[in-house]
């Protein structure tokens, strides 16, 4: 099979409802391909769906109406080649009329040589007008909804923002420092020839991901996390023999970092509403040899409902996913804002419900891996004015990890950072006597 009908194929998965890391992962575990080969369908698959709005505009100006899925996808990859990757134009508009003709006809070639022949004259003047007029919704492709939200959020950082969010993302790995060491992992990495981007503290950012297909990583010595991820526990700081709760845990990668925090010693409760996402956080547990967790069914908006207090709440709540757009680009194009409105107000709810069943003098930290204000500082300032009985609680931040503090303490991973995922991190302590 070709490579482009390869990458066709998947990005038609993704319109079709599956994430793009899936796909792809998916793709990768079935099919043996060399790594320059894996390189090409990374990169075009991800630029596509990254940049859609820009590459539909400007097909749709050259084409009254395309019927088929694969003949849009073939158009779409080659409009991309021709704008953001050093590619012969002649040759990707040939290559195209060729897969055209042979899957469906002459004519259709026909038609698809006009089309890319005409954007290529016209693609230097396209993207001139488009800066100039400020349409920088259509030019680095966000939905105009979310586009006017960073701007009213951002102001004249908007433009800094909207390129951070489609820059392309690195593997994150933690090393799970109950059976292995960041010096064991070091020399792997080396007899891998795998490049480290950027540590932070146990968390490396790799520049290869088949590192997720070693034993180290089947065995749990290693785990997918981000650092963004981490400094969420890092900072609520679990310690060993508390009870520590982890109110949306699913898949569990905080959850096992919680318990090394704790070293394996303690209680932790982890919620999810699913029973097969339960059955994933058991399954980490093990594959991490953690032993000190206990994975519950339960919708974490009635926590009063089970009894017990905690030392420590983590309140990751569900939210937008703005913040790892560099990681699943489509989701942009699935959501609109009154999908913002409804996530704030079950996150509100969820902090709300976890603020009770917290110890006097105990710690909760909320966080979100999205940048929108409603689901953060807007969500902290309603929370503090309405419990008079919790105070912000100060903490550090790596020096190599960017962002900014709000006026509530805390801190927002944002557009400044160029590979950590945007993330939201704050963190609270309920008073005693």
């Amino acid at each position: 099979m070709n490579i482009k009908q390869r990458v066709i194929s998947l990005i038609t998965e993704v319109d079709n409802g599956k994430y793009s890391n899936i796909a792809l992962n998916d793709y990768f575990k079935d099919n043996k391909l060399d790594k320059k080969e894996r390189g090409f369908i990374t990169e075009v698959f991800y630029g596509v769906i990254r940049n859609k709005i820009f590459i539909d505009a400007m097909i749709d100006k050259r084409a009254r109406e395309i019927k088929k899925d694969w003949l849009r996808n073939l158009l779409r990859i080659s409009v991309y080649q021709m704008t953001f990757m050093k590619s012969d134009e002649k040759g990707v508009v040939w290559e195209a009329a060729e897969l055209a003709k042979k899957k469906f006809s002459v004519p259709v070639s026909r038609f698809v040589n006009g089309v890319l022949r005409g954007y290529a004259r016209e693609k230097d003047k396209e993207i001139s007008e488009l800066k100039e007029n400020g349409r920088f919704d259509i030019l680095y492709s966000y939905p105009l909804w979310f586009y006017e939200k960073i701007k009213a959020d951002y102001g004249d950082k908007t433009e800094e923002v909207l390129k951070s969010l489609k820059k392309i993302p690195y593997m994150a790995v933690r090393v799970n420092k109950l059976n292995y060491s960041e010096n064991e992992f070091e020399t792997l990495l080396n007899k891998m020839d795998i490049k480290i981007v950027k540590k932070v503290d146990s968390v490396y950012y790799l520049d290869s991901g088949v590192i997720l297909y070693s034993d180290e990583f089947k065995n749990g010595k290693i785990i997918a996390q981000d650092g963004a991820s981490y400094l969420s526990v890092k900072v609520l700081n679990p310690k060993p023999d508390e009870k520590t709760l982890d109110t949306c845990a699913a898949p569990g990668s905080k959850t096992v970092l919680i318990a090394e925090f704790m070293e394996n010693k303690g209680e932790i409760m982890a919620l999810d509403i699913y029973p097969h996402k339960i059955k994933l956080i058991e399954e980490n547990c093990e594959k991490m040899g953690i032993d000190i967790v206990k994975a519950v069914k339960m919708d974490a908006r009635k926590l009063k409902e089970q009894g017990k207090k905690f030392d420590k709440i983590l309140v990751d709540a569900p939210c937008s996913g703005y913040g790892v757009i560099r990681k699943k680009p489509e989701i942009l194009y699935s959501k609109g804002i009154e999908n913002v409105e409804e996530l704030s107000k079950l996150q509100y709810e969820i902090l709300e419900s976890a603020s009770q069943i917290l110890k006097e003098n105990g710690e909760l930290v909320y966080s979100t891996c999205t940048i929108t204000s409603e689901e953060n500082t807007g969500n902290v300032k309603k929370f503090l004015e309405n419990n008079p009985d919790f105070e912000p609680v100060p903490f550090e931040i790596p020096e190599n990890v960017n962002g900014d503090f709000d006026e509530f303490g805390g801190f927002t991973i944002n557009y400044k950072e160029e590979i950590l995922d945007n993330f939201y991190i704050a963190k609270f302590r309920k008073k005693g006597e």
